[in-house]
């Protein structure tokens, strides 16, 4: 049988999966929304008028966040372990699918999805949110850095779902991470100052920590030390390749 190839009508059917994940949707495109109107209202009514436009666009940067988080961790992790427990992957390889092909349209579409959540995003701040505007290149930096923590969380998700095979472990397990790392990187209310020094060390190690925290720094301006946050980059980079091997070499001793 004839390797099939990614194609667009590969990546239109895995778009279709995607829009039939209510989650996804909520998570990826109306929380981050309503989150930061809530917390624009509530938390910058209680600064003063010369500070509020800079706590509006912190808000903005740590609800940008959410968005890979919902949509990469959260709706690829159920939509994809929900396939692993039916076998589907199994049947796609046998109707000439190989894995990397059909995960190449699975990344395609969820980047699709999210670039689509984004625009949204972007436009709903410019509506209704007092976000100051950015220099370009900050906002560039801020694209990159949610694009390649959105890849990056993909792959510990597909791996989770390799590794457990069953959606409701991998589901349990996907929302403990997705509440933690918004708790260690500041999106919950807590400052990673306020955290514990064992936390916190966790918490430098984590690209989104950098977003939430210092992006506001040099959002219209200014210098800025990349270093810490391309380390970050290199340890969740290295953590998910790690796990993705682990998932792959015990999948197939699963199949065997």
């Amino acid at each position: 049988m004839n390797e099939k190839k990614c194609s667009f009508k590969l990546i239109g059917y895995e778009l279709r999966n995607i829009n039939g994940n209510f989650m996804t949707h909520f998570f990826g495109i109306v929380f981050p929304n309503i989150m930061s109107l809530i917390l624009a209202q509530t938390v910058g009514s209680q600064v003063p008028d010369g500070m509020r436009q800079q706590t509006v666009t912190s808000i903005m940067l740590s609800m940008s966040l959410v968005i890979p988080m919902a949509i990469m961790l959260l709706g690829y992790g159920c939509i994809y372990s929900q396939e692993v427990e039916r076998g589907i992957p199994l049947r796609m390889q046998l109707f000439g699918f190989e894995e990397r092909v059909v995960m190449a349209a699975k990344v395609a579409a969820h980047v699709i999805f999210m670039t689509v959540a984004l625009v949204i995003f972007g436009v709903f701040q410019l509506l209704f949110m007092d976000v100051s505007r950015p220099r370009f290149a900050s906002l560039l930096c801020l694209l990159v850095s949610l694009y390649l923590i959105g890849v990056f969380l993909l792959i510990i998700a597909h791996s989770l779902a390799n590794l457990f095979r069953r959606f409701s472990v991998t589901f349990g397990v996907s929302m403990i991470l997705y509440f933690g790392l918004m708790i260690l990187t500041g999106m919950m209310g807590i400052r990673t100052e306020q955290l514990p020094e064992a936390l916190r060390r966790a918490a430098r190690t984590l690209p989104m920590t950098y977003v939430s925290n210092d992006f506001i720094d040099f959002w219209q301006g200014g210098s800025y030390n990349y270093m810490p946050l391309l380390q970050s980059f290199l340890f969740l980079g290295a953590m998910s390749g790690i796990l993705l091997l682990f998932s792959l070499h015990r999948s197939r001793r699963v199949l065997r």
